[in-house]
């Protein structure tokens, strides 16, 4: 059994929970940090888990919203923490007592109940890495920044079940906005963020029977509306605008189950 709970989707953090059932086995997996360690507390309290019962930690990649409080955290409770090299590198190489493990391309992480198998994605930043997580039976993509959706991350999100997928921005909003010209062009560039009509193009790529769950994360708190996304994302899926979730910025998602292949 796999299940999956979003901690809250945005530039203000990142942080969602994957969590494995294998018989007895529960190992849960936070997949980026990017709260502060009270926050983090707080929302895990919410999903009726402490954070001793973090089992791993997979930082996606080095920006403020995402690594957070991760080497607090690791600190604190002794988690092991996955990430790629670049991403260490960027972040000035700190010390994290034995607890750091580097992630690459394609190497899959065994957590016991589960595996989660990293695979590169084009972003701006160092050596940014996404998930695949996978129980044998399901299959749970887990993609919150991307610039496009090159033929590799196509490739690794086919076959999913359920999907977290950025949908960041709605261009016209974007351009409208106080932005300034800079950011507009790193937001709306190959390597910044999915436009609402780019994550449904991956959609309509990757889309197939066995996927039954579909969650937009990442929108922009500025330049996009929970209503764009759904209705987007729904047209590329032929569902109800009502069946595609939102990870909220401040309280994420419930705790979703990932549909059996």
């Amino acid at each position: 059994m796999l299940r999956f709970r979003s901690l809250g989707s945005g530039s203000s953090g990142n942080a969602t929970v994957v969590e494995g059932r294998s018989g007895a086995l529960v190992q849960r997996l936070l997949v980026d940090c990017g709260l502060g360690l009270r926050q983090l507390q707080a929302r895990l309290g919410l999903a009726g888990l402490a954070l001793d019962q973090i089992d791993a930690l997979f930082i996606t990649h080095e920006h403020s919203d995402h690594i957070g409080c991760a080497r607090a955290l690791a600190l604190r409770e002794r988690i092991p923490v996955w990430m790629s090299a670049g991403t260490y590198a960027a972040l000035g190489e700190p010390e994290f007592d034995g607890l750091l493990h580097l992630a690459c391309d394609g190497e899959a992480i065994d957590l016991g109940s589960f595996e989660a198998r990293p695979f590169t994605v084009p972003h701006d930043a160092r050596e940014p890495l996404q998930l695949r997580c996978s129980d044998g039976a399901s299959h749970l993509g887990v993609v919150t920044d991307l610039g496009h959706a090159s033929d590799h991350v196509l490739r690794e999100l086919a076959g999913c079940h359920a999907l977290l997928l950025e949908s960041n921005h709605d261009p016209e909003l974007l351009e409208a906005s106080r932005y300034p010209a800079f950011l507009k062009r790193r937001v709306g560039g190959a390597y910044g963020h999915l436009a609402n009509a780019a994550a449904a193009d991956i959609l309509r790529a990757v889309c197939h029977p066995g996927l039954q769950c579909v969650v937009g994360a990442h929108l922009s708190a500025h330049n996009n509306r929970a209503e764009l996304v759904q209705a987007a994302l729904a047209a590329a899926m032929g569902w109800s605008p009502s069946d595609i979730g939102i990870a909220h910025p401040l309280s994420g998602t419930d705790w979703l189950s990932v549909p059996l292949g």
